[in-house]
């Protein structure tokens, strides 16, 4: 929600949409059918979509050719975008499957040398940016947040479809039923099989929210 007026300021009015959520929201996965139903934040945005959720999903009322998740690019902003990216799979998974869902990949960090200026994803990303753009001293700052970032900032880096990148969330019939297994171990309600899950995983737990 910090970013929420940014955003709106910096999206192109004729095509896009903001809707501002306020933190982690419900997980769906772990959560009563009850609990979810009364949840106001995920009622709004299915809502603002258009679309209904489970079994009265309508893809063509669908509001957006792209669902766009923008969140932070550190730990916490990846625990927010996977219980979305949950609440999805879970009550809209055909949005997923027809490829409207899409994580923004907002920069860390700001690399900056006179007027040569470049963002970076993540700790790589600046080293190779180091090596391959600048010479010499570089100025480097890291975004505490998308909520940092003037509005003209924000639209370069983030939401401007010239200049933006995405990461496309994506799904099939054939990989359903792992699909399903994955979420319910990651984001389920029982520990036992998110211990297992790393375990089974270790080569990867640089990348997980633990």
């Amino acid at each position: 929600d910090s970013a929420g007026g940014s955003a709106k300021a910096a999206r192109e009015r004729k095509t896009q949409a903001v809707f501002a959520l306020r933190g982690k929201i419900l997980n769906v996965a772990s959560a009563t059918k009850d609990k979810l139903m009364s949840n106001k934040e995920l009622s709004d945005l299915t809502i603002a979509l258009g679309c209904g959720v489970g079994e009265k999903y309508d893809s063509q009322s669908l509001r957006y050719e792209k669902v766009v998740i923008m969140t932070d690019a550190d730990v916490d902003g990846a625990h927010i975008a996977a219980l979305l990216m949950t609440f999805f799979w879970r009550e809209m998974p055909n949005l997923i499957r027809d490829g409207h869902l899409f994580l923004a990949q907002p920069p860390l960090y700001r690399v900056s040398q006179g007027a040569n200026v470049r963002y970076a994803r993540d700790d790589k990303h600046l080293e190779e940016l180091r090596k391959k753009e600048f010479k010499g001293k570089v100025e480097i700052s890291r975004f505490k947040g998308l909520g940092e970032m003037p509005p003209k900032q924000l639209k370069i880096t983030t939401m401007s479809p010239e200049s933006r990148t995405l990461l496309q969330i994506i799904s099939s019939p054939k990989s359903h039923e792992l699909d399903s297994q994955t979420v319910e171990s990651l984001m389920g309600k029982k520990p036992e099989t998110r211990l297992e899950f790393l375990q089974q995983n270790a080569q990867i737990l640089n990348q997980l929210d633990i």
